[in-house]
Order: structure tokens, then C-alpha cells, then sequence
């Protein structure tokens, strides 16, 4: 497997994902991981991330230097790259000036980690600091535009940089780049399969929760419906899925998971809306109404394993979730957003969790429910806030306001459809704004509320970008909302990409 240490980027998950899409298992470890640790997991090479520190003004971050000499080939990612230029003795310089963005390199097509790059490429780079002096015993195998050293390697051939990010899809050949990097120079093979993965899930709950009761947090997406089946199938009547109707679902949608899993899984039903209402009154803090909807969720599923004797909650929850709420692997990440079944948990949990996907991506997931033959209603459904409709309702919670959000939430999941684009985009929702507006209805003065819609495309929910809708079905969208949501009289399109903002607005 491949090892990367994580040095605060916003893109280490990134090289992790796309790792695993060259079918090579990976984990992310925090900077100060020791060699040994990496030593007795075997691993194959070694990636070090980029990050927001800078090695002249703050010196360089943790790192057990035996890392470098553990015998596998290591590649440094921009700050990476100047971390191994100062490790090995040569000197890292402070820029005049930024280079952010796309970049021209020009790569040494004869070295194997560029092998079938053409020798004009284009980069994505994003940095100050840079590599002005090359340490002894190394040599440069490419150069940008300006004149950088954009990548290097030692005269052994097993230790690597690069000042750009191959991981960004900016980096037009970043793909073949890290290829060549797994397979030519670690000389691994691409087995990391939806079978093998299956395979590791199975594993580690049986591992861990033995011959114990588990009770599965169910929503009735993709993650939670494929957690529950593979729990029924290592534990069968040991495992219970509770699914916790919070007010906050998708218009029908309560009742259509129900309905759909009740024949297929042991489950439990809880209509919970007026208590989770209740405890957002007047919340309109983001990060409380995560903590609020964490903590209740969590106190639900602790009697509902009183009933049943379980000790253990599985959750399904994802890389995305864990990255955002804070840094999982000991390393500088800053917190983008908590959520609730991360950052949002109480402190004191009396259920010990099962969270085999915590280090997968939604797209894994996917492939994993295929292999067990979940229906493609279930594997395709657009991907749904754990915390629901809270953070799609910006500002206080109300009855009223989660009824606005849920119909206007409703026409643009129709039109979508209707339109013949739900598999093209990632996400199509609205999101009720904390503004109102004057219109004209009926030759009538209206001020009532503003919606946005959010329609957005990606590939894992990390990075992301707004969808091109046809303005046609724009137009209908927003007449149906007007027309047929009592309240909003004004709709908006986002077009924001991620980065910078978020795919959610809370």
C-alpha cells in the first residue's frame, strides 16, 4: 500500500482518491507518523502532501526522518517536495511572487516518473516558497515557465518531487504522472477492487463487533443502505438498522425509505421530527444545529441499543465527513464544517463505533453496493446532508420554513429528472435564504422569501463545480417555485464552485 502523511492540504484526501482510482490501497497518516509504524504496515511508497506552511518564515513541520530512508520510493507534492529539498540539504527560497493556478512545465519526458508526458505540460500549481537550490545528489527533471524547479529526483532514482499538484484534474497529465509513480517506480499492481473492499469492510466488523449486537444509524442513502447490508450479511439478526425520521428529510421521503429497506433489512421506524424540531427553536447558528441534530440523533440510537442490547453503532461515514469536520490523521488540516456524525458526536458516547467506510470515498461506496446488488434507486440517489434540510434552511429552523424548503427542494429534484439529467449532476436542491424580497403577484406587493438552487457536478464531492443547466428548465424551476411554494416569491442560481465555498451553504 501507499502511505501519505499529511501536511495540512485541503487536496491530501485528494491524492488518496486518486490513488485509489489507479486500484492501489492507500492511507492517510498524520506528519509525525513514525517509520516504524509504516514499517511494520509494509508499505510501498510513500506520498508527502502539500500544505499551507512555509519552511523560510516557520521552519519545516514534523517528520521522523527515517521516513525518507525506509528503502520504498517517496514522493514530495509541492510542500512536500520542499520538505525533501531541505531534508536532504538543499535550500528552500520565499517567492517574489505567487504562482496560483495553471502553469506551464516543462517535464524530463526520459525519467520514468514522466514517461509519456509530453515535454509541454500544463500543471496546476499553488505556492510561494520554492526549491532554489537542489540538494546534493539530486538532479532536475523539470522546470516551469518561469524558470522554477518544478520537479526533482535523486541520482538513486527512489526519491521524487514535484512543485505542482498532480492530484488537482487541472494538471492536464497529472493521471499518467502518478501512474507511472505507482506502477513503474513502487512497482505495485492495481488490485484495489469493489470486491476487495467488500472484502476489508466485512472484515473489519467482524473484527471488532465479534458475536456482539451492532444497530445501524440508517438515513436511506447509498452509505447507510449499503453499512446495513453488509451488516445483516456478517451479523443477520445481531444487527438492526434504525432509521430516525428527523422532520428534516427530502419531501416523502421518510415514508419511501421505510417501505423500500422494511422488506430487505431488520429495521426500526422512528418518527422523531417534533423533538428535533423543538430542540433547533430559534437556533441559527450552523455548527450548533450540527452539534444539536448530532447529539439528539446519538441519544435516540443509545435507547434503541438499550432495547435491542447492542453495544456497537456502525455508521457510514465517509472521507468527505471526516476531512471536513476536522484533521483525522494528526496532521495541520483545518476544519471546514462539522458534521454531525463526526465533530457533531457528544463527548461522552456510550456506544463504541463500527465505521468501515471512514477512510472511502462516496464513489467506492457505490461500486461496493453493486457488488451486493443493491437497485440502482438506492446506488444512484443524489447524495443528502446527514444533519437534512438544517443546513439547507439558513437561519432558524421552523415548521413552516422546513415545509417552504421541502417543496421548492422537490420541484427542482422533479425538473432534473423530468429534464433527463439526474445522473449527469452530482447534486440539485434548494436552499432556503434568511432574506426577503419585494415582488409583484397579481398586481399585488408580495415580500416573502428568496430560494437558491444548487445544482452542481463531481466526481467525489471534494471538489466540485456548478452544473451548465439548459436556462430552459432554469426557467421552469424557478416559475414552478414561485408559483407553487407559498412563501418565496424570488429564485437565485448558485454558481459558485468548490473551492471556494462548499457544495452545502451550512
Amino acid at each position: 500500500m501507499i502511505a501519505i502523511l499529511d501536511y495540512g492540504s485541503q487536496y491530501t484526501q485528494l491524492i488518496a482518491r486518486r490513488v485509489r482510482e489507479a486500484l492501489v490501497y492507500c492511507e492517510i497518516f498524520p506528519c509525525t507518523v513514525r517509520a516504524a509504524t509504516l514499517r511494520t504496515r509494509q508499505v510501498s511508497g510513500v506520498i508527502l502532501s502539500g500544505g499551507p506552511a512555509s519552511i523560510p518564515s516557520n521552519g519545516v513541520l514534523p517528520i521522523d526522518r527515517e521516513v525518507v530512508s525506509l528503502g520504498v520510493p517517496v514522493l514530495g507534492i509541492c510542500y512536500g517536495m520542499q520538505l525533501l529539498g531541505t531534508l536532504f540539504g538543499g535550500k528552500v527560497c520565499p517567492g517574489t511572487k505567487r504562482e496560483y493556478g495553471r502553469m506551464v512545465v516543462f517535464p524530463d519526458v526520459s525519467d520514468p516518473l514522466f514517461h509519456g508526458v509530453n515535454q509541454e505540460t500544463v500543471v496546476w500549481m499553488s505556492h510561494w516558497d520554492h526549491v532554489g537550490v537542489l540538494p546534493p545528489g539530486f538532479v532536475r527533471i523539470g522546470k516551469s515557465a518561469s524558470g522554477i524547479i518544478a520537479a526533482m529526483r535523486n541520482r538513486q532514482g527512489n526519491v521524487y518531487g514535484v512543485q505542482f499538484h498532480p492530484e488537482v484534474v487541472h494538471t492536464q497529465e497529472g493521471t499518467r504522472i502518478l501512474h507511472n509513480f505507482l506502477y513503474s517506480i513502487c512497482r505495485l499492481k492495481p488490485v484495489w477492487t469493489p470486491s476487495s473492499m467488500l472484502a476489508r469492510a466485512e472484515a473489519e466488523i467482524r473484527e471488532k463487533i465479534g458475536n456482539s449486537r451492532v444497530i445501524c444509524a440508517m438515513s436511506g442513502g447509498v452509505d447507510s443502505a449499503c453499512l446495513a447490508t453488509i451488516l445483516h450479511r456478517v451479523a443477520g439478526r445481531n444487527s438492526l438498522a434504525v432509521f430516525v425520521d428527523n422532520g428534516l428529510l427530502r419531501k416523502g421521503e421518510a415514508r419511501q425509505v421505510a417501505a423500500f429497506f422494511r422488506q430487505r433489512l431488520h429495521l426500526r421506524a422512528i418518527s422523531a421530527g417534533r423533538l428535533f424540531l423543538s430542540r433547533l427553536a430559534g437556533v441559527a447558528d450552523p455548527e450548533r444545529k450540527r452539534r444539536i441534530i448530532g447529539a439528539t440523533f446519538i441519544r435516540l440510537f443509545e435507547a434503541e441499543a438499550r432495547k435491542f442490547n447492542a453495544s456497537f453503532l456502525a455508521q457510514g461515514t465517509l472521507y468527505p465527513d471526516v476531512i471536513e469536520s476536522t484533521s483525522p490523521f494528526g496532521g495541520p488540516s483545518v476544519r471546514i464544517k462539522t458534521h454531525h456524525n463526526v465533530g457533531g458526536l457528544p463527548k461522552r458516547l456510550r456506544l463504541k463505533l463500527v465505521e468501515p467506510f471512514r477512510f472511502l470515498f462516496k464513489d467506492e461506496v457505490r461500486q461496493i453496493a453493486r457488488e451486493l446488488l443493491i437497485p440502482d434507486e438506492i446506488v444512484g440517489r443524489h447524495p443528502f446532508p446527514g444533519p437534512g434540510l438544517a443546513v439547507r434552511i439558513l437561519g432558524p429552523v421552523t415548521p413552516s420554513r422546513v415545509r417552504m424548503v421541502q417543496d421548492a427542494d422537490a420541484i427542482v429534484r422533479e425538473e432534473i429528472d423530468a429534464a433527463g439529467l439526474h445522473d449527469a449532476v452530482w447534486q440539485a436542491f434548494a436552499v432556503l435564504l434568511p432574506v426577503r424580497s419585494v415582488g409583484i403577484m397579481g398586481d399585488s406587493r408580495t415580500y416573502e422569501h428568496a430560494a437558491a438552487v444548487r445544482i452542481i457536478t463531481s466526481t467525489d464531492g471534494m471538489t466540485a463545480d456548478w452544473a451548465r443547466i439548459p436556462h430552459e428548465v432554469l426557467e421552469t424551476v424557478s416559475s414552478r417555485i414561485v408559483n407553487e411554494v407559498k412563501g418565496i416569491n424570488r429564485v437565485v442560481y448558485d454558481i459558485t464552485s468548490k473551492p471556494p465555498a462548499t457544495i452545502e451553504w451550512e
